[in-house]
């Protein structure tokens, strides 16, 4: 129930169909947080459904099987967004790609590898996840990192629910960690905690901007919170919080 269901898929003109899910009862959850509806329980239910999802795959030789290393991943998550940051920072070159090499060798669980709000539905029985062009088996510290990135750059989007999004981030953060039973959670903790500057830094210095970071002091705000933090990574994603909400109340 986390994904829409295929109905037909034909290998040779590369097609498929889903369920039509109605939008009425399924709400895109970037929209909901454009306008500031940034409710703490929907961000809980999208960690939580992650969790179970990458415990549901964890260390599974059949699903590795149907997913084999391809360069999808790399060549759309890793190259442009850490890869290509360091270009733009040569002082941190070593840090990013150090981080892009350690995500990239990880097969331990099923993940998505763009877990955005753009492609997540918030449906009656909870949260649908859509668009899962590059999922692999990987390292599931990405996954975290990357839905909690977009919870932290929302708040130049929308200031006056900065503090909606800290919940949400909180919310998430902890619903994910209570489903973590394929590894210690303080260790992929760890990894998200410094992979998530990185991530953050790549929405204003990478290949894929955030379309809504449009002014120079937003990417200030950006660059001022992330570069520190990948210089000397935090073993907790509270402490990325902390130092954001420090950053963009400056």
């Amino acid at each position: 129930g986390a994904v829409p269901e295929v109905l037909h898929h034909d290998e040779v003109e590369k097609l498929c169909a889903m369920s039509f899910l109605d939008p009425q009862q399924h709400r895109l959850w970037k929209p909901e947080l454009r306008e500031g509806r940034a409710i703490p329980a929907d961000a809980a239910a999208v960690g939580q459904s992650l969790g179970r999802i990458h415990a549901a795959t964890a260390n599974n030789p059949g699903v590795a099987a149907q997913f084999p290393p391809n360069g999808i991943f790399h060549a759309i998550r890793l190259e442009p967004y850490l890869e290509a940051t360091a270009a733009a920072h040569p002082d941190l070159h070593e840090a990013l790609f150090d981080l892009s090499k350690r995500t990239g060798e990880m097969r331990i669980v099923m993940i998505h590898g763009d877990v955005s709000p753009k492609n997540i539905l918030l449906g009656p029985d909870g949260p649908v996840f859509l668009d899962a062009e590059c999922a692999c088996m990987g390292d599931p510290a990405f996954d975290l990192a990357f839905c909690l990135n977009h919870l932290l750059l929302k708040c130049l989007w929308n200031p006056a629910a900065a503090d909606k999004f800290a919940a949400c981030f909180e919310a998430l953060t902890d619903a994910y960690l209570a489903e973590v039973d394929w590894e210690s959670a303080e260790s992929l903790e760890a990894r998200a905690a410094s992979l998530l500057p990185a991530l953050l830094l790549a929405r204003v210095d990478g290949k894929s901007p955030a379309e809504y970071i449009t002014t120079d002091a937003q990417r200030s705000h950006v660059r001022r919170c992330a570069h520190p933090l990948i210089e000397s990574p935090p073993a907790h994603l509270k402490d990325v919080l902390a130092a954001w909400k420090k950053e963009i109340a400056s």
